[in-house]
């Protein structure tokens, strides 16, 4: 191939994914900027990167952390019916984390979250906002699919807690955005929908939180995706702000 039909396919490619990203209710993306020195005024104060050594001891950490899990059995039902456990994945720099609500089918079989159609709908959410799976850290309020996929339990919410609270002291995200009503709740310990709750920024021990609609809500009503697009708008919005668009 010639770098003429290289470019043409290329183009050919992008304009398929620009299609397929419109008929998801995503009208612009905004693209990464290509890295570029940073310059340091000499009356600035110390600038805090995580070292190679500090990622190396957070991901042992989160290692340990999901070796818990695996062997946690405090929700029997869910201890005695799952098929994986479902920690969580992503970069453990990430800036940004998403919290969902339990593992469905999919999730359950492979052991990684969010991978059937919500998860690929998840995956182009993050891509309008500039950034890529690998960049964010993607975890569910269970590690345990329900069984049918009903709604968690209170007791289930809590006994996974721990898990939940201990990746988010280890990855230090600058935001975090919670998937649907569930995530939402238990994160802030509220009982507002998430209707209530969407669109603006709340707080979590000191990191702003985002709630919008679950990707599988949008699923069933892809009326909702402008406002999710509207959401994600606001959290690259405040990413900026905070000078940590990439990692």
């Amino acid at each position: 191939m010639n770098p003429s039909q290289e470019t043409a396919l290329k183009t050919s490619e992008a304009k398929l994914f620009m299609q397929m990203l419109k008929e998801d209710g995503i009208e612009e993306v905004y693209l990464a900027p290509a890295s570029k020195p940073v310059a340091v005024r000499a009356d600035a104060g110390p600038v805090r990167v995580k070292s190679s050594t500090e990622a190396k001891s957070v991901r042992e950490k989160l290692i340990d952390l999901r070796e818990q899990a695996l062997k946690c059995t405090a929700c029997e039902e869910l201890a005695s019916t799952r098929n994986k456990v479902v920690f969580g994945a992503g970069n453990v720099q990430a800036k940004l984390m998403f919290v969902g609500e339990a593992p469905g089918r999919d999730e359950d079989i492979q052991g990684l979250p969010f991978v059937g159609k919500a998860g690929q709908l998840l995956t182009k959410i993050i891509e309008s906002i500039g950034l890529k799976r690998s960049d964010v850290f993607i975890a569910n309020c269970l590690r345990c699919r329900p069984p049918g996929n009903r709604t968690p339990k209170p007791e289930e919410i809590l006994n996974c807690e721990p898990f939940l609270s201990g990746t988010i002291d280890l990855i230090q995200p600058k935001i975090i955005c919670a998937l649907g009503t569930f995530a939402a709740q238990a994160l802030l310990k509220t009982g507002s929908s998430i209707s209530q709750m969407r669109g603006r920024f709340h707080d979590y021990r000191g990191i702003p939180v985002l709630c919008t609609y679950h990707p599988a809500y949008l699923l069933r009503n892809p009326g909702e995706k402008r406002k999710v697009w509207e959401d994600m708008k606001k959290i690259k919005g405040e990413m900026d702000n905070l000078g940590d668009v990439k990692l």
